[in-house]
């Protein structure tokens, strides 16, 4: 677009130096407000690469005598070249201003992935936004822009195995080990500044995990001067965003801040009843206090309310389709969900950095983040005392539960399906009215049978690090850090809304005595209204040290990087309410739980040319279990699991990379193993033992997986405007073992499942999505700055995630501990078949054009995902109910089964646009 400033060749040529030595230095600044760019790519093809410091200054030394092209790129900027002919001399080439590349804000509203599919229950795609910033990347950018939406999961591994970081703190939650994207969503603008390190490859900020490492960077001097606004429509989640920033840019006295708010509203989404409610406020401030020092305060404050929607069976959505969700219904006449996540938990970070040296930094965080997250949910479990003794209580709501379907009718013969089938399809949402109305009915108490309240978690968290970076020499660098991280989190029920009654009483009306019954016997009977904790009430306690040293070696043909990790994780439950079902077991301390981790990994980069290279990673991490599936049931007691070891990792990746003018390439092959990981269900089953049922706590210890496959991601662009693009994923994810499993309950079980069994999973697919992904497609970009592109993608081997209990040897025997009589092994393994997904194909098209007039930039930009609205599932899981073999082929001779496998159901054409303005 610009040529720069007529230096095209050299500005001033010294004399040969004493040693006849070819050396080149220069500064590089941005255009307009011509300050210092750090981190910019300067180098000659083949000889040298380097990039610049924090005042913008670069040297490259030892270059031989020759014509060659010196490479200036940065990302956001114009790439230069300069032609220059050497034969021993010094070159300054002074001051090279990089000016801002408008093809980048095309790029600010691509993300197609919502918090709705990011932060549910589930998790089934969180792990994806660690690659939203990948753009350098073919394969990983396709994973994120073109599968996301088919919760496609890299290496099929979940966000926990990657690690995310703002200002070098690590945010990944201590309960379950993933990012809560949430907490920043709706900050696009300020939250872009990302430095992402895929796999195992080396991360000055954190050791990371076999997923990646990406750190956000919310320095305010890192904020180009000026103002920028955007607003977005959409119908997958929200309905309308606009965002607005302003930044500084660093003052003479030494201040800089930026500001940032964000709002996203819909009244629903895609799916119906998910409606959508989000603020999202941003402040960060820095002053440098001279040449080395420098404070920054980051605020980060996003809340977030929205409708959930539900996994279902075929039979639902043969009847009602695939955008149906039975969480909602109407109230007054106005539609009310019954599921709602709601989240505010800001984050203050205060970031200290010290320049001890040119070539050593030293960087002190901390940071603190306050909270909460709630789920709601009805209760329908709500009693009236009589004669002292708890009873009532009403029918499950859910218009999906099983003895509301016609399946249910057809099972048991009663002649009923055709009431129940038309009842359903006329309505077959919540209704509010009809609880209310039972609330009000009672003669003998105002008890509500019926409440709504929230699962709630209330976390404070302490985060203190100090990150370590020296430049030894020109070859080697030195990285380390040190970290606390202290989490004190209340869990709790809490109510909501009585709907129409005066009180709640707290008990648990599946006990089998009054004691039992008892949520805390410390008050029994309890009566509690809006606002109140009941149920369950406890705290989490968890700390976490860690120490990270890392070596970084760079030379003219290998660069190879050794790092190891150290840490200490210490896990403890504290029971606020003395359960009566777990009477010395419930209130107060538990044990407390502590693991000692270490890790390792190792890689090299050798550079054929400096168009062929070949990368080698390699890597041992051991891991604390999540807080998550250290209790088998924290609500109730203070029972740790058995036999709960950390989980241990083995990760290997090779890639061959192509980078070439007009061809970029690169394939990569990857394994990772994973021993003693632990995993914990929760539902109610039936044939346990023979004729038992109970609600349950299903814990997996000694779970062994394996992951490996090849990744394949190719760029060609066949003229200045016109590219083509290619990206594949053939993966194969599996259990490698039979791990143990044993169950828990408040109610009584039999002794196979009071201790350890096998549970035959060897060999079954772990559902992560598609296991096999390919894209092909092309991009047109005009050089009057508006473009256009399509990809096909082909996702397959999807599979349902099977139910562990059905694969032990409870399956095949009665109470009296023999197989069933009836058993037949054809037909029982038909039924523990693992269901395949059938493949699918989506055509994504997107598209946008820019605009420079005077001082301002305009841009608009449009993408339409699944253009052919193809219908296809997303993911989905086997109901454990059926544990044994004949209440699984009772079910399953059903035209439709009761308790067959729920899905998710992917969203059919769906559209986002955007306009910006930046000044």
């Amino acid at each position: 677009m610009k040529n720069f400033r007529t230096t095209i060749v050299l500005l001033f040529c010294v004399c040969f130096s004493v040693n006849s030595q070819n050396i080149i230095r220069g500064i590089v600044l941005k255009e307009g407000s011509e300050e210092p760019l750090k981190g910019v790519s300067v180098g000659i093809k083949e000889i040298v690469d380097q990039i610049t410091k924090s005042d913008g200054s670069f040297i490259l030394k030892k270059i031989p005598n020759g014509k060659h092209h010196i490479s200036i790129s940065f990302k956001g900027y114009e790439t230069q070249n300069y032609p220059v002919q050497l034969s021993g001399e010094n070159i300054d080439l002074g001051i090279i201003l990089l000016y801002k590349d408008l093809k980048e804000d095309q790029d600010l509203s691509i993300i197609s992935i919502t918090d709705n599919e990011l932060n549910d229950d589930t998790s089934i795609a969180d792990n994806i936004t660690g690659l939203l910033q990948s753009s350098d990347d073919t394969y990983l950018r396709t994973a994120a822009f073109e599968w996301s939406s088919s919760f496609f999961r890299v290496r099929g591994l979940d966000s926990e195995y990657g690690k995310v970081l703002i200002n070098g703190v690590e945010v990944n939650k201590i309960y379950n080990g993933r990012p809560q994207w949430s907490n920043w969503g709706g900050l696009n603008h300020v939250m872009r500044n990302q430095e992402f390190n895929s796999g195992i490859t080396p991360s000055i900020y954190s050791f990371g995990g076999v997923l990646g490492t990406t750190n956000i960077n919310t320095r305010a001097s890192e904020y180009a001067k000026g103002i920028r606004i955007s607003y977005a429509s959409s119908n997958r989640s929200y309905r309308h965003r606009i965002m607005g920033t302003y930044a500084s840019g660093l003052s003479k006295n030494g201040w800089a801040f930026a500001i940032s708010g964000g709002r996203r509203a819909g009244n629903e989404g895609y799916v119906d009843g998910t409606f959508y409610d989000a603020n999202s406020m941003f402040l960060s401030v820095e002053k440098r206090i001279n040449e080395s020092h420098s404070l920054n305060v980051s605020l980060i404050a996003a809340t977030n309310k929205r409708g959930k929607s539900a996994p279902y069976t075929q039979e639902v959505f043969d009847l009602k389709g695939g955008k149906y969700n039975p969480y909602w219904g109407y109230q007054n006449g106005e539609a009310r969900n019954s599921r709602v996540r709601n989240l505010f938990e800001p984050i203050a970070i205060l970031n200290h950095y010290w320049n001890v040296s040119e070539n050593t930094k030293l960087n002190t965080n901390f940071s603190y983040q306050t909270g909460r997250i709630g789920n709601s949910k009805i209760n329908f479990n709500g009693s009236r005392l009589v004669n002292g003794w708890p009873i009532g209580g009403g029918s499950n709501p859910d218009p999906t539960y099983y003895q509301k379907l016609p399946s249910f009718a057809l099972r048991n013969g009663t002649g009923t399906e055709y009431d129940l089938l038309q009842e359903f399809l006329n309505d077959g949402q919540w209704n509010w009215d009809e609880m209310i109305r039972q609330n009000l009915a009672g003669t003998e108490s105002t008890n509500s049978k019926y409440i709504l309240y929230e699962d709630r978690n209330d976390d404070n968290q302490l985060s203190v690090n100090t990150i370590f970076s020296s430049e030894l020499n020109d070859n080697i660098t030195l990285n380390g850090k040190v970290q606390y991280t202290g989490v004190t989190s209340e869990n709790f029920a809490n109510v909501l809304d009585l709907l129409g009654g005066q009180s709640f009483l707290d008990v648990d009306t599946f006990g089998t005595d009054l004691i039992s019954k008892q949520n805390d016997l410390r008050n029994p009977n309890k009566l509690v209204v809006t606002g109140d904790r009941f149920a369950y009430n406890y705290i989490l306690n968890s700390e976490v040290i860690s120490a990270f040293l890392q070596g970084q070696f760079t030379y003219r043909k290998m660069d190879f990087y050794a790092a190891t990790n150290i840490s200490r994780t210490t896990y403890q439950r504290e029971g606020l309410y003395q359960n009566g079902s777990f009477v010395n077991n419930s209130f107060g301390k538990s044990e407390k739980l502590q693991f000692t981790n270490f890790s390792m990994k190792s890689g090299l980069t050798y550079k054929f040319s400096g168009s062929h290279l070949l990368d080698i990673n390699g890597g041992y991490i051991s891991k604390a279990p999540t807080l998550r599936n250290s209790f088998s049931n924290p609500r109730e007691n203070n029972e740790t699991v058995s036999n709960l070891n950390s989980e241990n990792i083995m990760s290997f990746d090779m890639s061959y990379i192509l980078r070439t003018p007009n061809l970029k390439a690169k394939l990569s092959g990857y394994y990772i193993g994973i021993k003693d990981a632990t995993e914990i269900a929760f539902f109610f089953a039936d044939g346990i033992g023979g004729n038992n049922a109970a609600f349950v706590q299903e814990i997996l210890t000694g779970i062994e997986k394996r992951h490996f496959g090849t990744e394949f991601g190719v760029e060609a662009s066949l003229t200045p405007s016109i590219k083509l693009k290619g990206a594949a994923n053939i993966g194969q994810y599996i259990y490698s073992n039979n791990p143990l499993i044993y169950l828990t309950s408040d109610s009584s079980l039999p002794n196979s499942f009071q201790s350890t069994q096998k549970t035959y999973l060897k060999n079954y697919r772990i559902a992560s999505g598609p296991q096999k992904a390919y894209s092909i497609g092309f991009e047109y970009r005009d050089p009057d700055y508006w473009w256009f592109g399509a990809t096909a993608n082909y996702l397959d081997d999807t599979f349902v995630d099977v139910a562990p209990l059905k694969r032990t040897q409870n399956f095949a025997v009665d109470s009296d501990g023999i197989q069933f009589s009836d058993y037949n092994p054809e037909i029982a393994r038909r039924l523990l078949t693992q269901e395949k997904f059938e493949s699918y194909m989506m055509v994504n098209m997107v598209g946008g054009k820019s605009w420079k007039i005077g001082d301002y930039y305009l841009g608009f930009f449009a993408s339409i995902n699944n253009l052919l609205n193809r219908e296809y599932k997303s993911g989905g899981f086997e109901q454990g109910r059926n544990a044994n073999y004949r209440t699984a082929k009772a079910d399953a001779d059903l035209s439709a089964p009761i308790f067959g496998n729920k899905y998710w159901y992917g969203r059919g054409t769906t559209y986002f646009m955007n306009v910006y303005v930046r000044f």
